[in-house]
C-alpha cells in the first residue's frame, strides 16, 4: 500500500498544480491591457457529458492482492454551477484479520448532484465542488474462516474453516462529497474527491454481520460511518456552448 499512497500524493500535487498554473497564466494575460473580442463578448462555456474512470481503484487492484475494483464516473452539466453526477462500479475485498477472514463482493451505483463553488477565470472550466449522493449496492458476503472464543482455553482456540456464503444482500447510504476537477488538456480532466458516508439501511447475512459493502466500504468502524476517495481521469463530450 506504500506505492498507492505515494501515487496518490503525487496525483494530488499534479491536480493542485494544474489549477495554480492555469490561474497564474490567466492572471498574467489579464495584466496586459488590450482591447479584443474578449472585452466585448461574454465567454461561452461548454456543456456536455463528462465520463471517466477511477484510477485509484485500478492502482489498488494492481497492488493489493485482497482487493479488486473498477468504477466509471460521470456528470452532466445542467446549469452554470450545477451538475447531475453519479458513479457505477464493482468491488471485492477480503478482510483477512486475526480472528476472521471474510470477503464482500458486488456492484453498486451512486447518484446525485454537484455544485461548483469555484469562480473560473476567463476560458477556464475547472471546478471545486460539493455534492450529495445516494448509494445502493447489491452484494454477497462469504465467511471463509473465523475463530470461536470460549472461557476455557484448555483445548486451545477453535478455528472454523468451513466457508459460509450468502448472496442477494443489499444496502443503501447517503454521502456528502467534496472534490475538484481540473482541465489539463482540452476536454480532458483530472479529478479528486473525498466523501463521508452514512448507512441508511442494509440486509445482513444469517449468523454474522456485513464487514465490507461494495461502494460503501468497511461497516464495523465508527458506527456505520464510512469515508471514501476517488482519483479520476475523464473526458468531456461537448454538446453545447452557452454564454455566461
Amino acid at each position: 500500500m506504500k506505492q498507492l499512497h505515494t501515487f496518490l500524493f503525487f496525483f494530488n500535487i499534479l491536480v493542485i498544480s494544474g489549477i495554480y498554473s492555469q490561474d497564474k497564466q490567466t492572471k498574467s494575460q489579464d495584466s496586459v491591457p488590450r482591447i479584443s473580442a474578449r472585452d466585448t463578448l461574454p465567454p461561452a462555456e461548454k456543456y456536455g457529458l463528462r465520463a471517466g474512470v477511477d484510477i485509484a481503484r485500478l492502482v489498488r487492484s494492481a497492488l493489493d492482492n485482497n482487493y479488486t475494483g473498477f468504477e466509471i464516473e460521470g456528470d452532466y452539466r445542467i446549469h452554470r454551477k450545477i451538475y447531475i453526477a453519479g458513479e457505477v462500479g464493482n468491488e471485492s475485498l477480503i478482510r483477512d484479520e486475526e480472528n476472521i477472514n471474510v470477503e464482500g463482493s458486488g456492484t453498486y451505483i451512486r447518484a446525485g448532484f454537484d455544485y461548483n463553488v469555484y469562480d473560473n477565470w476567463y476560458g477556464m472550466q475547472n471546478s471545486i465542488y460539493v455534492g450529495l449522493r445516494y448509494g445502493f449496492s447489491t452484494f454477497s458476503q462469504e465467511l471463509n474462516e473465523y475463530t470461536i472464543f470460549t472461557d476455557n482455553n484448555f483445548f486451545g482456540t477453535d478455528r472454523i474453516t468451513d466457508s459460509i456464503k450468502q448472496d442477494g444482500l443489499n444496502a443503501g447510504w447517503l454521502e456528502f462529497v467534496f472534490g475538484l476537477e481540473v482541465e489539463v488538456i482540452s476536454n480532458i480532466y483530472l479529478g479528486a474527491s473525498l466523501s463521508l458516508r452514512t448507512l441508511v439501511n442494509e440486509s445482513k447475512p444469517d449468523g454474522f454481520d456485513n464487514l465490507y459493502i461494495p461502494g460503501f466500504g468497511k461497516t464495523n468502524d465508527f458506527n456505520n460511518i464510512g469515508v471514501g476517495y476517488n482519483y479520476t481521469i475523464s473526458y468531456l463530450i461537448p454538446i453545447a456552448k452557452r454564454k455566461r
